[in-house]
């Protein structure tokens, strides 16, 4: 039976010398905030620091962190930080990280460090960098990487094989494989197979697709369909994509040098993205197709193309503030808005509540659903079938993916041979350790979520996110009562005030007298009790009668005081 980690694990042994133990902080279960812990002979090596977006029953929450808790007080032994691709999910927790220890060396390619240090730019953060390529073996401490290329979403990704005395672990990072890539950069089976010939300890393999039969469709495949959209349309067109899929927009560019349109680009990120891949050499930009924003409005209707970050309908998005009419682009009746990415589990609903938005304003929209305008960066069923037969592992770790896709991740390895005692699924925070050639999980550290809410970091709970919901879902209502503790009458109030109710305040008027009565008689039979039990009192009978009444569970404010 293939091995799944209890949640309930105990707390794990102390490390045994020439022991590798690995600690995924985030990215087992959901999609984003990638980052695995590598410990051996007393040295740290990290793979990943992403960050995870928040959901909607995550209101005010800006980004979700992994939990540095497990290496806070290490920080020291800490030997590198391996970045495998320019993707948030898999850098945008690095300027948290380094917060904390900024001299923290970073390695990665030269595509990926440019992005993360125009990042840390906002943070006013110089990181120390090592910039790798693929074939480069560099040794940090107790670790010594190999760097492999393989094809993604976006240019310069990297695999790292990891030498250790306790065995070799390949981590994939986010992976597929594109045979007609756009940049010609393919997955390099060739090395693939020659760290199996090696011996692959430990597979840890990106799990987005497992659960999807086949192959992944190539990049090249959208080129001619956004051809073909762009020659139909007679209006604008705004294409909305990840800012840093470089591959998409260059196929953006291409299809609007044919049919003779300008380009701008629209969103800080995508603004910036753009100009650093275009400056190392990642995206070709045709001579003068590029307008800046403040000049779209001198250039015709039809010969205008503006490409939008906003795919996954985030609020702050250019995309999104199009839908609701607070950006200075106006999507009109005429235009045409391409979807051109694919949808992130969680964000459905935001994404169809932009469509509906921009629908609404009498634009057409073209999303995955109409068209084949979008293709996945990460490996099907069939890729990862492949790689393990290649490499024949001795244990596989999944990573990359929601329990569906790790649980599909581990049964193509069960079908190419690898023992089921020896495929681990694990959650975030299960700490597996390898030794002698086998991999077993020994326990579990606490591992939560932590919550980016503007400039406050970690310091929003799930209390508090619960709150917020009930804010949202239920009302608010505050129920302000002055009482004189000598005599246990009520001086004033109850007043109570409502918000987030149909029901006009005058419907709380029949409560009132039951409040003073509770009040009155919990003050007679205990002169000693506390502003908070007072409080309490009011809150029991507001919530019991709003609960029986009206069917509600708001929040309740009761303030009590003396006369």
């Amino acid at each position: 039976m293939i091995e799944t980690a209890d949640t309930a694990l105990k707390t794990p042994p102390r490390l045994a010398k020439g022991t590798l133990r690995i600690v995924a902080l985030g990215g087992l279960g959901e999609i984003g905030r990638n980052m695995a812990v590598f410990e051996i002979d007393g040295k740290l090596l990290i793979v990943d620091c992403g960050v995870l977006f928040p959901e909607e029953t995550q209101p005010g929450v800006d980004l979700i962190l992994p939990d540095f808790s497990y290496i806070e007080d290490r920080l020291d032994d800490v030997v590198g930080v391996v970045l495998t691709h320019g993707h948030e999910d898999h850098i945008g927790a690095v300027p948290y990280l380094l917060r904390l220890k900024k001299d923290i060396p970073l390695i990665g390619s030269q595509l990926t460090l440019a992005l993360i240090e125009a990042k840390l730019q906002e943070h006013r953060i110089k990181p120390f960098t090592l910039t790798v390529k693929e074939g480069q073996v560099e040794q940090f401490g107790p670790f010594e990487c190999e760097f492999v290329a393989v094809n993604h979403s976006i240019p310069d990704a990297l695999a790292v094989f990891i030498r250790t005395r306790a065995g070799n672990v390949l981590h994939t990072g986010d992976f597929k494989m594109d045979q007609l890539p756009l940049d010609g950069r393919i997955t390099d089976l060739r090395a693939f197979a020659r760290l199996g010939e090696e011996g692959v300890d430990l597979y840890m393999a990106d799990s987005t697709n497992a659960d999807v039969p086949g192959f992944t469709s190539p990049e090249r495949n959208i080129g001619p369909v956004l051809e073909e959209l762009f020659g139909k349309v007679k209006k604008r067109i705004i294409v909305a994509s990840f800012s840093s899929h470089i591959h998409r927009v260059q196929q953006v560019l291409d299809a609007a040098a044919a049919h003779n349109r300008k380009v701008c680009f629209v969103g800080r990120s995508m603004v910036r993205n753009m100009a650093i891949a275009d400056k190392l050499g990642y995206l070709n930009v045709p001579q003068g197709i590029l307008v800046d924003l403040k000049n779209v409005d001198n250039i015709p209707d039809h010969k205008l193309v503006l490409m939008s970050t906003g795919s996954q309908g985030e609020p702050m998005a250019a995309l999104s503030r199009m839908a609701n009419g607070d950006h200075r682009i106006s999507v009109g009746r005429g235009d045409t808005v391409i979807l051109a990415s694919s949808l992130i589990p969680g964000n459905e609903n935001a994404v169809y509540r932009v469509i509906n938005g921009l629908m609404k304003l009498g634009a057409d929209v073209v999303h995955k659903g109409t068209a084949k305008i979008h293709v996945s960066g990460h490996a099907s069923a069939g890729e990862l079938l492949y790689t393990y037969n290649i490499l024949k592992p001795k244990n596989a770790m999944p990573v990359h993916g929601e329990t569906r896709h790790l649980i599909a991740n581990g049964k193509l390895a069960a079908q190419t041979g690898v023992p089921e005692e020896n495929i681990i699924l694990a959650d975030d925070g299960t700490v597996v350790d390898l030794v002698n050639g086998k991999a077993r999980v020994v326990g579990s550290i606490e591992c939560g979520l932590v919550y980016v809410d503007g400039s406050s970091v970690g310091e929003i709970t799930d209390t508090d996110l619960k709150d917020r919901r009930i804010l949202g879902e239920e009302g608010f209502i505050s129920v302000i009562t002055v009482v004189n503790r000598n005599t246990g009458t009520i001086v004033s109030g109850p007043e109570i005030h409502a918000r987030g109710f149909a029901e006009d305040d005058t419907v709380f008027d029949e409560i009132k007298p039951k409040i003073s009565k509770a009040l009155e008689e919990a003050v007679m039979s205990n002169r000693d009790h506390t502003a908070y039990q007072l409080q309490q009192v009011v809150r029991r009978v507001v919530g019991t009668w709003v609960n029986r009444r009206l069917r509600r569970r708001p929040m309740i404010v009761p303030v009590v005081l003396e006369a």
